[in-house]
Order: structure tokens, then sequence, then C-alpha cells
């Protein structure tokens, strides 16, 4: 929490040069409020991850099913799905897409079909974690991925954890979510983190307040540390 005020107070100092390429803020109905470069196609980082999970939920898999992996033992795609939303783990993305019931080609053919029946005609994915500097979007497009994942628990559910405790190899080992103002606000219903390189900061989330749903999407932030901020600041300035 310190650390979070502490980064906080310092984004007060350039809260009027966001350092993000693409950023915006969208009513309930997916009006852009307020942006810039909305419609630029940018690399999306982990953000993929919420496709992945949209994916898997619709595919019809057993989400209580154990999958034996080499890297978490026996886990469920329940708590892989959580670690991915949660803690952006790579390998749980992996790991949801390579036993997709229909295989992992078809997860990521399957992915693109739902991003192209939302409308998302300038997006696509190439692989389920967000590593691929390949996986576009638009902040304008990412409007209604978010929204789209509003409409499923499990990422509702993801979303408004702080942390994620998963038993790897008889242990159990606590992961925090990557989103530090989950646990502090209680307005946030889907949240996701990314950053890569190429892609920088990115975070995604859709928010309730009392002036009706929000949608904040940050793109190309200059690092991990200043894509909350430059959200958060977006979100309580620009309702």
């Amino acid at each position: 929490m310190r650390f979070l005020v502490l980064l906080l107070l310092a984004f007060n100092c350039y809260a009027d040069d966001l350092t993000a390429k693409a950023w915006l803020i969208a009513d309930e109905n997916g009006k852009i409020i307020v942006g810039e470069h909305e419609q630029s196609v940018r690399p999306i980082a982990s953000i993929t991850k919420l496709i992945t999970a949209i994916t898997v939920l619709e595919s019809g898999a057993n989400m209580s099913e154990d999958i034996v992996t080499q890297e978490f033992g026996s886990i469920s795609r329940a708590e892989l799905l959580d670690m991915a939303i949660v803690r952006s783990n790579n390998q749980a993305a992996m790991l949801l897409c390579s036993t997709y019931p229909r295989g992992y080609k078809m997860c990521i053919k399957d992915m693109n079909d739902k991003l192209q029946s939302l409308g998302m005609v300038h997006s696509k994915v190439y692989e389920p974690t967000g590593l691929d500097p390949r996986n576009k979007s638009s902040a304008e497009e990412l409007i209604k991925l978010v929204k789209e994942a509003s409409r499923y628990p499990e990422i509702i559910g993801a979303s408004s954890k702080s942390g994620v405790e998963v038993k790897i190899r008889k242990k159990w080992v606590f992961f925090r979510n990557t989103n530090p103002l989950i646990g502090t606000r209680q307005d946030i219903l889907v949240s996701k983190t990314g950053w890569t390189r190429l892609a920088g900061g990115c975070l995604v989330m859709y928010l309730s307040t009392n002036k009706g749903y929000r949608t904040v999407v940050i793109l190309g932030s200059r690092n991990t540390h200043t894509r909350i901020p430059e959200a958060e600041f977006i979100a309580q300035n620009y309702q």
C-alpha cells in the first residue's frame, strides 16, 4: 500500500504528460469519453490472457479437472486461469491452451475467431501468453474485449483477488496480483496487466463507478511502474 501511495504521489508531478502511447476511458456503452491514439494498433502483451481465458471458458472445458504438469505438478484449470489473470503467469496461460479440448492450434484459431466475432477486426493473436509481439490490438478495440470479459464470473472472481495461493508439489505458494490496486479499491470488476519491452506497460480495467461502468485502457506506458498511476489518474479525472 505504501508503495502504491508513493507511486501516485510521484505521478502527480507529471499527470498532464501521460507516457502511454495510447489510452482511453469509455462509458458503459463503449463510447470513448477521452483518449489519445485510440485506433493505433500496438502489441498488447499479457492482455492477451483475457482472450485466452474467455476462449477456454467458452470451450466447455472442465475447469475443476486436474492437469498434471511439469511446472506445477497437479493443478486444476480453474487454478491455471487464476494464475493467468491474477499473476499473469505465462506457463499457466500456455497450459490452458495446450490442454484445450480441441488442441493447441484450435485454441489459437478459436481465440482469433472470438476476436473477430466481437468486431475486433484489427486484432490478432499468435499464442496465448502475450510474449509474441505480433499479438496486437488497439485501445479502442480492447473496449470490446474488456466488456466481454466482464460477462464471465470466473474472470471477475480472479480479477478481484489480491493474490492467489496454489499448491505446487506439496508446497503452498502465494502469488500477488500484478495490479496493486486490487484490494485497495472495490470498484474494479475486470483487471489485466501486461508488459514486454516492445509493448511497454499495459493495463485494462472495467470499473463500476457512481456514473456507470467505465473501461480504462493503457497501452505503451513507460514501464510497469507508470501504467498503474496513469490508469488511476485517468479513472479519477475523466469519468
